[in-house]
């Protein structure tokens, strides 16, 4: 259960109050250290990458077979193939090859990264909780009024939604730095990358309620 003495108030889409509801200590004032979001976000980054650059090597490089002209009484430096790194079109010397970039952080990290991340926002004013965020059909102007009624015209803006809306999804798209997210993936890169978060109320209780369950 959440514990008392944390709340923040619930808005509609006009920006008009409609209650509060508490906030789990454990997720919004997190006393984990700041490092562990460096950690996170830092890890989320290294994971998309996806290793394939490659060059060739002398090895790899077709032709060369033969040797480009004997070895003494020419006048000219030895060689043995034209794929050489000396030679233009040879081989390249110490140049990138597929990798695998990964950098694993275990699932109490990640979970204590996303707290702190949350705690961070909290503290610098920049959650906003909606009771509901229904669109009729998509339309970018009506996300776009919504977002001016919250005070959130022009800026970056993460929305965290309980599931999927297409209609939220395909009125924000063309939002300039505003995107929306499941709450289930939602993490530390996410809440970082964004100056504001919009939870719905289903979204946060969402959170909130797995949080508990965790214990």
């Amino acid at each position: 259960m959440t514990q008392k003495g944390m709340e923040i108030q619930i808005k509609d889409t006009d920006n008009k109050s409609k209650g509060k509801i508490e906030l789990s200590e454990s997720i919004f004032n997190s006393q984990a250290s700041e490092a562990v979001v460096h950690s996170a976000v830092r890890s989320f980054l290294a994971n998309q990458r996806q290793g394939t650059h490659a060059t060739k090597t002398r090895g790899l490089v077709s032709g060369g077979g033969k040797k480009p002209w004997k070895q003494k009484h020419t006048g000219r430096a030895r060689h043995g193939s034209t794929r050489s790194p000396l030679w233009r079109g040879g081989g390249i010397v110490f140049g990138p090859q597929p990798r695998d970039y990964t950098i694993k952080l275990p699932k109490n990290v990640k979970r204590a990264a996303l707290y702190k991340a949350l705690t961070m926002k909290l503290n610098d004013s920049e959650i906003t909780v909606v009771n509901k965020l229904n669109l009729e059909a998509p339309k970018t102007k009506d996300m776009i009024k919504i977002l001016g009624n919250l005070g959130m015209e022009g800026k970056s803006v993460l929305i965290v939604l309980q599931d999927r809306d297409d209609n939220v999804i395909l009125s924000s798209r063309n939002i300039p730095a505003v995107d929306v997210i499941r709450v289930a993936d939602l993490n530390a890169y996410h809440i970082a990358a964004y100056d504001n978060l919009v939870f719905t109320q289903d979204a946060l209780n969402t959170l909130q309620e797995k949080e508990a369950a965790s214990k």
